[in-house]
């Protein structure tokens, strides 16, 4: 016997997190719940739709916390690539916060340029980080949930097995 759909969440990995409010209005606009997870507490707005999880201090607990419960059918924000990548693998919609989806096919690259800017940094070879948030990233964020929200919603509407209770 199968487990039925759950509803679509959105799990937003938010220490860093520069879109926060954008995620908050486009899921009230289409009525999703969202967990905003930290590892300590985080100031979200008092909403039936938000809940705020203090997944507690170890190196990777929000990471953990999320990892264990995103699947198919729900949203990721993070730019964490390790945490992308499980998430990924579980069958999630993973963005960036400047609306770069991980996808399968993108994420064994994107892991391993990763890794090799960190052992770069490590030897001193580079010492900057990725560039700014910009206001074009927010804007492209906010079409990058918009799309991957409907296309969600889109593909359950047209396979109702896939349709939650």
């Amino acid at each position: 016997m199968t487990e039925p759909p759950r509803t679509t969440r959105i799990y937003v990995d938010a220490d860093a997190c520069p879109v926060k409010d954008e995620i908050y209005k486009v899921a009230e606009r289409h009525r999703l719940p969202v967990s905003v997870v930290a590892g300590n507490f985080i100031r979200v707005p008092q909403h039936p739709l938000i809940e705020r999880i203090a997944a507690g201090s170890g190196m990777d607990a929000a990471d953990d916390w999320i990892a264990e419960r995103a699947g198919p059918g729900d949203i990721v924000i993070t730019s964490d690539i390790p945490l992308a990548s499980r998430c990924v693998k579980a069958g999630a919609e993973v963005l960036a916060p400047n609306g770069k989806p991980f996808s399968e096919q993108s994420i064994g690259m994107t892991l391993a340029v990763r890794n090799l800017m960190t052992d770069l940094r490590s030897t001193g070879e580079v010492t900057g980080g990725p560039r700014s948030f910009a206001p074009r990233d927010r804007s492209a964020f906010l079409s990058a949930l918009d799309t991957a929200i409907r296309r969600i919603l889109r593909g359950r509407a047209n396979n109702p097995a896939q349709q939650p209770d």
